[in-house]
Parts: structure tokens; C-alpha cells; sequence
């Protein structure tokens, strides 16, 4: 498996939510890459300037579609208002950010993903001794 390898992308809209002002739209694209089987990158657009990402578990996105999920940088859960939509929330040392989302989008994204890889055998897909050639420096002495 380690050698069919397949990424999967796909665009959504998040609403950017701030205090006392309407939603704004952002471009999202997120990918999932069976070469980090345990993880999803939503990249945003940030205007002409390009894109950020980041990096969170597959698994936290499907608990965060049921009920709160992620305690760190990412927190996603069901808008309390709204069951057909989700709260994303991102804090690094650089500012905090919460977008809301279309729970659909996000169930049909990860649905794609388990297609792929089947949740339980991502370890089918990792490359152990790629990884640890790539931690390990070249020269031991």
C-alpha cells in the first residue's frame, strides 16, 4: 500500500467569524495524502499573498462533526445554533480565528478519506524505515 500512494483535495468556503462585523468568506482547501495517513491539511487563502495551513488529526475532525473535539490548536464541534454547521477554532502565538463550516462538506471530505484508507489501518500505509531514515542523521559517529 505504502507504494499507491493518493492524495485527495477538495474546496470548500469556512465563514470567518468576528466580533460585531459580517462573516467573512475564505477559500479552504483540504487535503488529505495517504503518505501522513493520520492527519488532514486545511490550507486557507489568505489573498494574494498565498496560503496557511494547518496540519490537525483525521480523527479530531470526525469526533469534532459529533461533538467537541481538541483542546490544543484546533477545536472543532456543531455550532450550538445550527446542527448543519461546524465551529473551527485556531489559536497559535500569532492570533486566534473561528470559522464556521458546512458539516456536509466536511462528512463527505472524510468519507472520501476512509475510501482511501480505512480508519484503524493507517499503519498499513506508514513507511517506518523511511521515517526513521529521515529523523535519524546521516552520521551516527
Amino acid at each position: 500500500m505504502r507504494n499507491d500512494h493518493v492524495t485527495l483535495r477538495s474546496t470548500a468556503v469556512f465563514d470567518l467569524l468576528a466580533p460585531q462585523a459580517p462573516a467573512v468568506p475564505v477559500q479552504v482547501e483540504l487535503r488529505y495524502d495517504t503518505r501522513d495517513p493520520y492527519a488532514v491539511v486545511a490550507a486557507f487563502r489568505t489573498g494574494r499573498a498565498g496560503w496557511v495551513e494547518w496540519v490537525f488529526a483525521r480523527d479530531l475532525l470526525a469526533d469534532g462533526l459529533i461533538a467537541h473535539a481538541g483542546e490544543g490548536d484546533v477545536a472543532i464541534r456543531p455550532a450550538v445554533d445550527d446542527p448543519e454547521v461546524v465551529a473551527i477554532e485556531l489559536s497559535s502565538p500569532s492570533g486566534h480565528a473561528v470559522f464556521e463550516a458546512s458539516a456536509q462538506e466536511l462528512a463527505d471530505f472524510l468519507d472520501r478519506t476512509y475510501d482511501v484508507v480505512v480508519p484503524g489501518n493507517e499503519n498499513l500505509w506508514v513507511d517506518v524505515d523511511d521515517a526513521l531514515t529521515r529523523l535519524l542523521p546521516f552520521d551516527m559517529g
